[in-house]
């Protein structure tokens, strides 16, 4: 039957399939194959973790980087380029005495902008040597410098910036020398704008017109006149060296400010040079024929005359130093600054300078009159504030303070550390025996030390004088060289330095070095320094280092400066044993002069090598001095023998230097009854043997016209209370500890 009657060629018995529907599929299969088994279900395949992982960064990376690009672009966009900082026209300092009264002002800002083309070529690439060699092919900014300072500084490689001369030119004319991520930032944003919208040379321009030089120069051209003499335009390539490397440390830099930086500074100058040569801008042999161009004496402001503007430089160093102020923001004014400093007791050290030195002073007919300089500061023991300072004989005319100034070796008045590590370590002689102030030692001339490893050394006494068995405290009366040179050996040159530094004299001090000479003094401490170290001693070992600075306040906001906490630097028995054998040097030894001062006191006299420099060190309870005599001469600036100066044939410690120190500590003490030192000697120390007789020779006689007793007598017995419990404590309740004999049996 054909298909279409409707009918098929199945039997109308046999069951249909059913029929394909919505929810039925049917495909048509060969009877012939078997039934086909569905495969089973495939599941996903699973990510691996890592590539995740990978995902996410990469997507959070992107983020950030859109985060990123946003900021800087909102940033570019909102910061504007603001006019001028106020702070750029630097304002006075005020600087005050302790009790409020007017010490000093600071004067105007010295500064006078000039264009780009009167600057030399030399001296522009001498600046972009030095601070920034890609300018001209950099960017206003370099985020890989940038990172890389911040590294280094987090890293202890030192504090670097990381800015372009575009940067710290925005720091200096736009902004302010604070270091606040505030700040860094706008002077990032501000650092792009100006470089889109200004030339490197106005940049350039801009920036040496701002940039602070020290001397209170702004700019360039008032750096060529303070340091030379001469307009910009007149400096020649060693001298345009100079001024760019002052740009790193102002301060730190001008060699005649300090002269112990010298070594620092001419590295610098050579950093700049050997620069130039490499960038192709100085050819090597003007580069090998360059000589370094020595400044000019500074002339400072004739405001800060006489001593104001020792005490404003002492002030600055101060604060600069410890990090209280940055320096050119110190430098761009507005502060007002209440000094430590007291005007009666100012006012009595530069009269007691005054009668014993200057007033005997006649360079006409003494030539070594000349040569005088004079330096003295005195401490409080008590919070170590710094009360007065001698820093010359005018700060117009000798601008180099000689309070402050390290550069002089500080001769015998070092000895007494080396006994005082004595104490404090317990040392022994070569022998065994404990060292105190009646320990015997051989004081021959020339006598090599025992027990020591490096180049032998056989130190000459004062005057080649041999005083044979001698004990410690009669060594330090007449300053025994061979002595002491053994007892820095006994006790350990290390030990010696170590405890140096601990009464108070810095670990950068020069020519402190750890050998057998360091308890002859070669180290080049400041009068400062060393009244610091004294003003140790006479606080039973307390230190918590000097402060010129009591308060510090600008546009009205207070600025507390830190404050060191007081701590034990060396033992009681350490710094009082000491002070007992230095009475002995006031009351019968080389310092007899100071006994002027009428009452207690213990010190020390000094004397630099080739008498260069001679110092008297001494404290009573209530105030640490130091005086030192130095001889410069006044147009080399070389240091220059005191032979002959003031009408005598030599200058000893005990001489002028212990004079002034007696006149002044009686005026500044005037109307306090007088104390006497409370101390608690060493086992061993409590026994006074009789004074031997005094020595001839410098050293010997420094300050004593005669000996205060007749040779053999006994000398002033220092009166024992002794504690009725058992113990090494003993209380001398006054006279000092005698020099010299045989210890107590």
């Amino acid at each position: 039957m054909s298909p279409s009657s409707g009918t098929s060629d199945v039997p109308s018995d046999t069951p249909r399939p059913p029929r394909p529907g919505p929810e039925t599929s049917w495909e048509p299969r060969d009877p012939t194959l078997p039934a086909r088994t569905p495969p089973p279900p495939t599941r996903p395949a699973r990510r691996s973790r890592p590539r995740r992982v990978l995902r996410t960064l990469a997507g959070l990376s992107l983020l950030s980087a859109l985060l990123l690009a946003g900021a800087l672009v909102a940033g570019y966009l909102l910061v504007e380029i603001p006019p001028a900082n106020a702070a750029a026209v630097a304002q006075s300092n005020v600087y005050l005495y302790r009790d409020g009264s007017p010490l000093a002002r600071d004067g105007e800002v010295n500064r006078e902008n000039v264009r780009l083309d009167r600057v030399p070529l030399t001296v522009r690439q001498a600046v972009l040597a030095a601070e920034d060699r890609d300018f001209h092919t950099s960017r206003a900014v370099d985020p890989k410098a940038m990172l890389r300072a911040a590294w280094n500084t987090v890293t202890g490689k030192g504090r670097q910036s990381g800015s372009t001369i575009t940067q710290q030119y925005v720091k200096n004319y736009y902004l302010g020398q604070e270091q606040t991520l505030t700040r860094k930032a706008k002077e990032f944003f501000i650092a792009i704008r100006l470089g889109r919208e200004k030339t490197k040379e106005e940049i350039l321009q801009g920036y040496l017109n701002t940039s602070y030089f020290g001397r209170n120069a702004y700019g360039v051209q008032a750096a060529a006149r303070a340091y030379y003499g001469k307009d910009v335009e007149h400096l020649d390539t060693a001298e345009g060296a100079y001024l760019a490397s002052l740009l790193k440390a102002p301060s730190a830099y001008d060699v005649t400010t300090h002269p112990e930086n010298r070594a620092k500074a001419v590295a610098r100058w050579n950093y700049v040079l050997d620069g130039m040569v490499t960038e192709g801008w100085l050819a090597r042999a003007e580069r090998a024929a360059a000589r370094f161009p020595a400044p000019q004496t500074a002339r400072p402001a004739t405001g800060l005359s006489g001593q104001r503007g020792y005490l404003v430089q002492a002030v600055e160093e101060y604060l600069t130093s410890r990090g209280i102020v940055d320096e050119k923001t110190l430098a761009g004014g507005g502060f007002r600054i209440t000094t430590t400093l007291e005007p009666a007791k100012q006012e009595a050290l530069v009269q007691a300078v005054e009668d014993r030195v200057i007033s005997r002073l006649d360079p006409e007919r003494v030539p070594a009159d000349r040569y005088v300089r004079v330096g003295a500061a005195a401490v409080d023991p008590e919070d170590g504030k710094v009360l007065a300072l001698y820093g010359g004989i005018d700060y117009t005319r000798q601008y180099v303070n000689n309070a402050t100034r390290r550069d002089y070796q500080v001769g015998s008045t070092f000895k007494p550390f080396v006994f005082t590590a004595a104490v404090q370590s317990g040392a022994q002689t070569q022998y065994g025996e404990p060292i105190t102030p009646y320990t015997l030692y051989d004081g021959s001339n020339r006598r090599p030390v025992e027990g020591w490893n490096g180049t032998p050394y056989d130190p000459a006494n004062e005057d080649d004088e041999s005083y044979g068995e001698i004990a410690v405290g009669a060594a330090t009366g007449l300053s025994v060289n061979a002595v002491y040179a053994q007892m820095a050996v006994d006790v350990g040159p290390g030990h010696v330095r170590r405890t140096a530094v601990a009464l108070g004299l810095p670990g950068s001090t020069p020519d402190l070095t750890a050998s057998p000479s360091i308890a002859l003094g070669p180290a080049t401490a400041s009068v400062l320094d060393m009244a610091t170290a004294y003003a140790t001693l006479a606080a039973h070992g307390r230190h918590g280092g000097h402060t010129l600075v009591a308060h510090l306040s600008r546009d009205g906001h207070e600025l507390t400066p830190p404050a060191a906490p007081a701590r034990q630097a060396v033992t009681r028995e350490a710094a009082d044993t000491t002070t007992s054998i230095l009475r002995s040097v006031v009351e019968a030894g080389t310092g007899t002069a100071a006994q002027t001062a009428g009452r207690p006191a213990a010190g020390k006299t000094g004397t630099a090598e080739d008498d260069k420099a001679a110092w008297f060190a001494g404290y009573t309870p209530e105030l640490a001095t130091v005086v030192a005599l130095m001889g410069q001469d006044p147009e080399t600036g070389r240091q220059e023998p005191l032979y002959g100066a003031l009408g005598l044939p030599r200058i000893n410690g005990g001489g002028a230097p212990a004079e002034i120190w007696g006149q002044f500590t009686r005026d500044a003490l005037a109307g306090t009854p007088p104390r006497d030192f409370e101390l608690q000697l060493m086992p061993g120390a409590e026994e006074p043997p009789p004074v031997p007789p005094m020595a001839d020779g410098p050293e010997g006689t420094e300050g004593a016209q005669e000996p205060p007793y007749e040779t053999g007598e006994a000398g002033p017995g220092a009166m024992v209370s002794r504690s009725p419990e058992p113990g090494p404590r003993t209380a001398v309740t006054h006279g000092p500890v005698p020099t010299g004999g045989t210890p107590p049996q």
